[in-house]
């Protein structure tokens, strides 16, 4: 078997000839010579257009074409949110969202994923020398993920399934306690459908989500408003509830212990990697404290979950994966697919139906109230 990707390993290099053209979006003059001199230093990558604020971003966007645009969001005049709206209706283009690490920012960019950029950088506000080598290899990788491909150039498709090769963990042996889910880019794109679809358990769900510190909680309550189920930020030491759904906090990992016969979660020293909170790490937890748990893996760059989710199919318990082809990056689930643990892959509302046949009643389940938000 052929070893698993490094989760933030650099894509495979351009085509021979090809060019990814960039528009840099940003207020701050330093900000927009600070990302070109990142950009130039990649061959094959070049700044076609810098925009100072909103208006011009769009009228700019337009006119030059750009394969990948960075959007700052607090701007005068037209912000980088409203930009963003009109460039995604009138130009789409991946859009990557240079955000601070502050509550306020956080909040900023979450709001623009849910208006169709595709993901995120979050830089400090000092924007120290540490803080800008980080940003210079992440947003490297990110133009290069997010490119569109230039013409004739086929972008890379998920190796297709055959049945033959796994033989799937149809059920649960028994009720189910706990279900982990594992998810990192495209997360924010799906996860308020995917909530809506599952509706209230009668077991928690605990999500490791990709994220920063700061982001985590405007993701949790961003969620619990937009489909009124209990979604929370984890905290040390709480107990975690049937029906509620807990988003580990970013930047750090968690791990869910059991202590006088209560499943509570707890905070961990960062595991071995650079991305927080690791899902192989809630994973390799919920086997240790739980009697019947189920692994779902989402959306995401890299491979972080696979081991986890080897761990749960040498035990006999439930992976669900969503199909690579479904996902706005389908790493993560090809790598669980692709290191043999024989999970059950399905599009994102087939999970919904056996979250909710394995983890909620039939006498419960007969009786959830139909609702235009959610759909079984």
């Amino acid at each position: 078997m052929p070893p698993l990707p490094d989760p933030f390993a650099a894509p495979p290099p351009l085509a021979p000839g090809q060019r990814i053209r960039v528009l840099v979006v940003d207020d701050s003059g330093f900000m927009r010579l600070a990302i070109r001199k990142m950009i130039d230093r990649v061959d094959g990558i070049e700044v076609v257009g810098e925009a100072r604020d909103g208006r011009s971003a769009v009228d700019m966007a337009g006119r030059v074409n750009p394969d990948v645009i960075t959007m700052d969001i607090e701007m005068p005049g037209m912000d980088g949110l409203a930009a963003t709206r009109e460039i995604m209706d009138k130009s789409p283009a991946p859009i990557i969202v240079v955000s601070s690490q502050t509550q306020p920012g956080a909040e900023q960019t979450l709001r623009a994923l849910k208006l169709g950029a595709v993901d995120f950088i979050s830089k400090s506000s000092s924007f120290v020398q540490l803080d800008i080598v980080q940003i210079d290899q992440e947003l490297r990788r990110k133009i290069l993920q997010w490119a569109k491909p230039a013409p004739g150039v086929q972008p890379p498709r998920p190796r297709p399934l055959n049945p033959s090769e796994y033989r799937p963990i149809v059920a649960p042996s028994a009720q189910v306690d706990l279900v982990t889910v594992g998810v990192s880019t495209g997360g924010p794109k799906i996860m308020t459908d995917f909530l809506r679809a599952t509706g209230t358990l009668h077991c928690p769900m605990v999500i490791a989500q990709h994220m920063p510190a700061l982001f985590t909680t405007s993701f949790a309550r961003h969620l619990a408003f937009d489909t009124g189920l209990d979604v929370v930020e984890g905290e040390d030491g709480m107990e975690l509830q049937a029906g509620q759904i807990v988003i580990l906090p970013g930047g750090e990992d968690s791990a869910v212990r059991r202590r006088g016969g209560k499943l509570v979660l707890a905070r961990t020293y960062p595991s071995e990697g650079t991305i927080h909170p690791s899902v192989d790490a809630l994973f390799g937890s919920a086997l240790t404290a739980t009697e019947s748990p189920v692994a779902v893996v989402m959306t995401g760059m890299g491979c972080d979950g696979t081991a986890g989710a080897k761990a749960f199919a040498a035990k006999g318990f439930p992976v669900l994966v969503q199909t690579p082809e479904s996902c706005v990056i389908g790493g993560m689930p090809s790598a669980v697919i692709e290191a043999g643990v024989s999970p059950l892959v399905l599009p994102l509302p087939e999970i919904s139906r056996r979250l909710i046949r394995w983890c909620v009643p039939p006498s419960a389940s007969a009786r959830r109230p139909l609702s235009s938000k959610r759909t079984h």
